[in-house]
């Protein structure tokens, strides 16, 4: 396999240990190890305090997979294939479901590995635009025309990386429909599903919703636990996730053992978790709200309705990567230009799931007021 340099992970790799201010981070902040252990129920404690460190089950711990299952009303434990992480899930299926010529329909901009993987698989893709002037939305008839005989594979993330789109119920209802009428599978990245700013607009999941749909989920971001590296596919074609679990044989072949209690302690106390993490998103997007209306001139802001990130457009004549460069540089703020997703106009990713936000907006608001 040749694959292209992941171009977000690269930047990442630069800047994200040594920038003092994240501004840019697509997660929620993490827990710290007491804090999470507290939640523990006597079950889980004891499972974490008489835990040896060899070998798990390589298709996920079944305790794990049935409090991942919960979170998908009238799936079972056996539907559920734990990885480390989604971006191995990503790998894994792309690698199952498509060959040279197959064809994907990938929603764009987002996580490169998305339409790269898929690529490299010898498959045919063709990104689908998101645009700002829609406000972000799903355009269904531009993925209907998009479509081919020999598609075999349509990906989307609602709600969405970076700009925190989310559809209507019954564009999303659409949507798996049209994947049931064309035979094609669904893959629905919902790693910020359950983070709805608003959360009677959350979305139930592909899986749910058609037999075509794989939904992808992760401990990273909306639960805040993104060091443990444990992702999951929940679908209900029983082929598919077996021909999953064989491939992964040649990848992880089975997760960490302490990662998977501790995700079990926290899937187990989500509603303690997820209050957590919406409690940080609702101050922060205060902040911001505040921020882009004073500086109007300097910005457009489409506000997100899910998650923990946003893709503002700077609107001074100064191109995104130079604007990202100097600002780290002078005020050790780093932001995620738009290049990084080959993404036309001067956008950037802002995350605002970390608790230093405030700090990070003060000497953003520094920098450009010095000009």
């Amino acid at each position: 396999m040749r694959i292209p340099d992941f171009k977000l992970e690269r930047y990442f790799a630069r800047w994200e240990f040594t920038a003092p201010h994240l501004l840019c981070s697509s997660d929620i902040e993490g827990w710290r190890m007491a804090e999470l252990l507290a939640l523990a129920d006597p079950e889980a404690r004891d499972r974490w305090e008489h835990l040896t460190l060899g070998y798990t089950e390589s298709t996920g711990l079944p305790a794990l997979k049935e409090a991942i299952a919960a979170l998908y009303p009238g799936l079972s434990a056996g539907q559920v294939l734990t990885f480390a992480g989604a971006e191995e899930a990503v790998f894994v299926l792309m690698n199952v479901l498509l060959g040279a010529g197959d064809h994907a329909v990938v929603t764009w901009p987002g996580y490169q590995s998305l339409h790269e993987v898929a690529r490299a698989t010898g498959a045919e893709v063709t990104l689908l635009p998101l645009r700002e002037e829609e406000g972000w939305g799903l355009d269904l008839e531009a993925l209907r025309q998009a479509l081919r005989p020999h598609t075999r594979l349509l990906v989307v993330n609602f709600p969405h990386n970076p700009t925190g789109a989310l559809p209507e119920p019954t564009l999303f209802e659409a949507l798996c429909a049209l994947a049931e009428e064309r035979g094609v599978y669904l893959l629905s990245d919902e790693v910020y599903r359950l983070l709805e700013h608003a959360p009677h607009r959350t979305l139930p999941a592909a899986v749910e919703r058609t037999a075509r749909g794989l939904s992808l989920g992760v401990m990273s971001k909306a639960f805040g636990l993104a060091g443990l590296r444990v992702g999951w596919l929940a679908c209900r074609d029983d082929a598919v996730l077996q021909r999953c679990a064989a491939y992964k044989d040649y990848t992880s072949i089975c997760n960490s053992a302490p990662s998977e209690v501790l995700a079990l302690i926290a899937l187990r106390e989500k509603e303690k978790v997820l209050a957590r993490s919406r409690a940080i998103l609702e101050g922060n997007l205060k902040l911001l709200d505040a921020f882009f209306l004073r500086h109007a001139d300097t910005f457009r802001w489409v506000r997100p309705q899910a998650g923990s990130v946003g893709f503002p457009r700077l609107l001074r004549d100064m191109p995104i990567a130079d604007f990202c460069q100097s600002l780290v540089e002078r005020e050790g703020v780093l932001l995620l230009p738009g290049t990084v997703y080959d993404f036309p106009g001067n956008h950037f990713r802002l995350g605002f799931g970390r608790t230093r936000l405030p700090e990070a907006l003060s000497r953003l608001e520094r920098f450009i007021t010095a000009g």
